[in-house]
């Protein structure tokens, strides 16, 4: 597969575990995301597992001329200039579908953040699957895959757990994360 090649051979990159091929729908975060550089490194990833995971990104990405490269990668647009519930609409989509996967930043952003934004802690709450956290860690260029983690009804508890996941990740941009 020359997806694995790339990420392996060329790019030096190594996976720790895999995604849980069993469960039918999740949702994945990725972290820290500082670079432009994190979404081929996680399409290579996500390769090279021979996994299929979706992605939602700005909608500015989907135009052409270059547009339909991020459709055919699995990508969805979302207009983030207009309010709307993007929580309600992703959880009927993990709703009417057998097989889902989605893979969110929890930041929403390359710039520095001082928190996580939560939808993808309450898409998963209201599509009632569970988290899979993924570790982009430049520093040693590799890719963690946590297994799945069930929320609790405890907020805080769970997102101690999910930044804990990502101590000590250097993302390409350290300063940024």
């Amino acid at each position: 597969m020359i997806s694995k090649f790339i990420f392996k051979t060329l790019l030096g990159w190594k996976m720790s575990n895999n995604f849980p091929r069993e469960l039918k729908k999740y949702v994945v975060i990725a972290a820290p995301h500082t670079s432009w550089q994190d979404f081929p490194i996680g399409i290579l990833a996500r390769n090279t597992a021979g996994e299929k995971i979706n992605f939602i990104g700005k909608d500015s990405l989907f135009k052409p001329p270059f547009g339909f490269i991020f459709r055919k990668l699995g990508g969805t647009p979302v207009d983030r200039s207009k309010s709307n519930n993007l929580v309600d609409a992703i959880v009927a989509i993990f709703n009417s579908k057998e097989k889902f996967r989605l893979a969110l930043s929890p930041e929403g952003t390359r710039k520095k953040t001082d928190q996580w934004k939560t939808g993808f802690y309450y898409i998963a709450k209201g599509a009632n699957v569970p988290i899979v956290l993924v570790t982009l860690d430049f520093g040693n260029k590799q890719v963690n895959i946590s297994e799945p983690y069930y929320t609790t009804d405890d907020k805080e508890k769970d997102f101690e757990y999910f930044h804990s996941f990502y101590k000590g990740v250097q993302g390409k941009n350290p300063e940024l994360f």
